[in-house]
C-alpha cells in the first residue's frame, strides 16, 4: 500500500462519559476514494473533524501527509478540504464572492480559470453573480463543495456531499470526484446513499459505536459478503415446491409464479438449476440478483452488534 496521506493511531474522542471514537487505527493512501460508512452517531463526523482540525482528540495521533494535525495544524489545514453536512456560508455575498473569500482564508488568490472550472463542474455558472441566500438547497450544497476545492487540497473530505441534491447533479458530482482522484486528490467520503459508495469507492470502512468494524477493498468486500439470488419465473403457478428444490432452501414468491433460491458468496446455482430441470417446471424467465453494498452494510452492522452483545 502507498504511504498513507491520512493516518490515525489509537484516536479516541470522549464527551464526558460518552465515547464517540474508540482507539481508531486507520490509513488512507494517496489517490484513493475511501468510503467511511456507518449509521447516524457512529463517529464518522467526529473522525473527520479530528483530521480536519475542528475537533481535538482525547488521545491518540492523527496525521495528514505525515504531519501531526495538532503540532503542524497550519500545514495540515491547508492540505485538507472539507465539505461539512451543515450549510455554513454568509448569505450576503454572491457565489463568486463566497468562493474568492474562502480562497483568501488559505492565502490563495483564486485564478479566473480555476474559478470557472469549479463553477462549471458544479453547474453554478449561471449563479455566479447571484446572492447565496437566493440559492436553492441543492445549489447551496454545490457551493459548499466549491468552497472546499478553492485551495486545491491534497485531501478532500466529503461528509454527506449529495444530501438534498437531485439525481442528475449527483451523477455529475460523481464524475467530478473521479476527475479529482485522477489528478491525485485523496477523497474520503461519508454518505447515506450507499449506491454512491458502491459507485465511487476503492475501499470501504464500516464504523459503528466509534469502532472500525472492517476496512476492505470494495470489490473484495463484495466478493466475500455479497451473496446472490436466482429468480425463476414460471409459466404457471406452483402450489408447492418439488422436494429437491425445497431441500436447497428454495422458496415460492409472487403467488407461486417465482421460485427464488439464495446462495452465499462463492457458491454455485448449479444444483438448483439441475433440480429445476429435473422437475420439468415450465420456466418463462431466469435472472440472478447480487446483493448490493447496502445489504452487505446492514449485514456487517448486525454482525458487529452480535459480537458486541
Amino acid at each position: 500500500m502507498p504511504e498513507p496521506v491520512v493516518s490515525l493511531r489509537g484516536v479516541t474522542k470522549r464527551y464526558g462519559r460518552f465515547t464517540a471514537l474508540d482507539a481508531v487505527d486507520l490509513d488512507v493512501p494517496a489517490g484513493e476514494i475511501f468510503a467511511l460508512l456507518g449509521p447516524n452517531g457512529a463517529g464518522k463526523t467526529t473522525l473527520i473533524g479530528i483530521v480536519a482540525g475542528i475537533v481535538r482528540a482525547s488521545q491518540g495521533r492523527a496525521a495528514v501527509l505525515g504531519r501531526d494535525v495538532v503540532a503542524d495544524y497550519r500545514f495540515t489545514r491547508r492540505a485538507v478540504g472539507l465539505v461539512p453536512q451543515e450549510i455554513n456560508f454568509d448569505p450576503f455575498f454572491t457565489v463568486e464572492e463566497t468562493l474568492r473569500i474562502q480562497a483568501g482564508y488559505f492565502g490563495v488568490r483564486l485564478p479566473e480559470a480555476r474559478l470557472a472550472e469549479i463553477l462549471r463542474a458544479l453547474d453554478l455558472e449561471e449563479k455566479r453573480h447571484a446572492n447565496t441566500r437566493a440559492l436553492s438547497g441543492g445549489m447551496k450544497r454545490r457551493l459548499l463543495i466549491g468552497k472546499a476545492l478553492v485551495h486545491e487540497p491534497r485531501v478532500l473530505f466529503l461528509d454527506e456531499p449529495t444530501a438534498g441534491v437531485d439525481v442528475q447533479l449527483r451523477q455529475s458530482l460523481w464524475a467530478y470526484v473521479r476527475v479529482l482522484r485522477e489528478r491525485g486528490t485523496t477523497i474520503v467520503l461519508t454518505t447515506h446513499y450507499l449506491e454512491e459508495a458502491e459507485e465511487l469507492a476503492d475501499r470501504v470502512a464500516v464504523i459503528d459505536h466509534g469502532r472500525i468494524l472492517l476496512v476492505e477493498q470494495k470489490d473484495r468486500l463484495m466478493e466475500r459478503y455479497a451473496g446472490k439470488t436466482l429468480r425463476v419465473s414460471l409459466g404457471a403457478p406452483l402450489a408447492e415446491l418439488p422436494p429437491s428444490l425445497a431441500a436447497l432452501g428454495a422458496r415460492l414468491e409472487e403467488g407461486g409464479l417465482v421460485v427464488a433460491v439464495s446462495a452465499p458468496p462463492g457458491t454455485s446455482f448449479g444444483p438448483a438449476l439441475a433440480a429445476l430441470a429435473a422437475a420439468g417446471l415450465p420456466v418463462r424467465d431466469v435472472e440472478t440478483q447480487r446483493m448490493r453494498l447496502e445489504d452487505v452494510f446492514v449485514s456487517l452492522l448486525e454482525r458487529g452488534a452480535g459480537r458486541a452483545a
